[in-house]
Formats: structure tokens, sequence, C-alpha cells
């Protein structure tokens, strides 16, 4: 019966996180369907430009001199090909799970004529490789991911010593900013729907999915129970977003 009882649990806990999965691939889904051709123009426009230098701040926190970066849930490819300009000798592969975004982020590739970028179709969570990483950086997974499986894996494909760096947005912590919140949003439904139907999934559903889950300390507990070390979070911009960072401990 003990044994039984113990099955039936892991068996419940595998079907759960399988719901878990195969819902926020479903909010992917329904949020960015259709959504690629406009992605950059509206990321720049939303953040009132401030994404780029959030953008920059990642940029600046990676490692001198990388030989391998890897940018997770790299959509249209911002930050992948900010990285492959600022380090032209390293090589930079760009994980997507939407091929509409992956298409583009080819295109560009090639127009503007950059050699040292890849990009590979999957799932953040489910990519592997057999080359280490010196960084793993990410801006705007976190709040999608599932992030113990995630932060596990990557562990795998960092070098020692290597940094990951998970960036997004962040709910207000007082009444004041959390008021100046809630109307930015307001104002990105009524005039950005009308503008770009494509977006109303996300101008809607954003503001709850940032506010309810609390993805900055599922995060830090994850890499904590994964052996992480020198784990640093820093609030950007009133607190609309915040960066976590943590190394991969060198062996002794």
């Amino acid at each position: 019966m003990e044994f039984n009882l113990a099955r039936a649990k892991v068996l419940n806990s595998k079907a759960k996180n399988a719901e878990d999965v195969a819902s926020k691939l479903a909010l992917v889904h329904d949020f960015f369907s259709g959504t690629g051709p406009t992605y950059d123009f509206i990321v720049n426009v939303a953040t009132l430009g401030i994404d780029h230098w959030w953008k920059r701040t990642i940029i600046g926190a990676i490692p001198t001199e990388p030989n391998r970066v890897l940018d997770l849930a790299c959509g249209t490819g911002i930050l992948t090909f900010a990285i492959a300009r600022r380090f032209p000798h390293c090589q930079v592969v760009g994980v997507e799970l939407r091929d509409e975004y992956l298409q583009i982020a080819r295109a560009k590739a090639e127009s503007l004529g950059l050699k040292n970028v890849e990009f590979v179709l999957s799932r953040a969570e489910d990519y592997a490789s057999e080359q280490n990483f010196d960084c793993v950086v990410s801006s705007y997974l976190a709040k999608y991911a599932d992030l113990p499986l995630l932060t596990r894996n990557t562990k795998n494909m960092l070098t020692e010593g290597g940094l990951l760096l998970m960036h997004d947005f962040t709910y207000p912590p007082n009444a004041i900013l959390v008021g100046i919140w809630r109307v930015y949003f307001k104002l990105l439904q009524l005039f950005g729907t009308p503008l770009y139907p494509a977006w109303r999934e996300i101008f809607y559903g954003l503001p709850d999915l940032i506010e309810r889950p609390r993805w900055r300390d599922e995060l830090l507990s994850a890499l904590d129970a994964n052996g992480f070390e020198t784990i640093r979070s820093r609030n950007l911009t009133l607190y609309g977003s915040a960066i976590v960072t943590a190394e991969r401990p060198a062996r002794n």
C-alpha cells in the first residue's frame, strides 16, 4: 500500500508538471502568434526605448572576451545580435521556441552579414549542447519558464565560473509605483490594441502574468538548490524589471 501511494504521488507530480508545461506553451502561443513582424518595434515603443538600455546592461555584465554565449528565448534576435556585434570573435547561439520569430532572426542575420550567430528552434528548458558556454543570458523568459529545470540544465552547459543571467519584468513594490504601472498598461490596452490587434493578448494578459507569479523568488531558490554561487539580484528602472545573475562554481 505504501509503495502504491508513493508511486501514485510520483505519477500525480509528473502529470501536474506536464500540465504546467502544456499550459505555459499554450500561453506563449496565444501571446505571440502573429506578432513577429512588429516585435522589435513594439518592444521599443512599449518600453519607451528603455529596452535598449536594459539590453546594454545585460551585455555589460557578460564576462570579458567570451568564446561562446547562449541567448535563450532569443525572439527575433535583438539581444543576440547586440552580443554578436559587441563580441565579434564570440560564437553566439540564439534559442527560440517560435519558428515565426526564428525565420525573422535568420533573415536579419543574413542582412547584417553576421557570421558569428547561430539560431536553434527549441524550448529553452529542452536545449542541450555538448559545447559549453561562458555565459547564458535571457530577456523576458523567466516568467514563462520551468525555472528549476532550466537552471539545472543550464548549469550543465556552463563553463566553470560561467555566468547565468536572467532578465524580466517585475511587479512594483509600493502603491505609487503600482499606480503608475497600472496606468501604463491601461494606456497600452486602450491605444495599442486598436493599432496592433495581434498584441491584444499580451497587452491584456501580461499585467496579470507579471503580478501573480514572482519569478525572481523562484529563480533565486532554484539557483541555490542547484549549487550556483555569487547569486545576485538587481532592480532596474523604478523596479520595472530586474536582472538575476549567478555563477557555476569552479571545481577545487
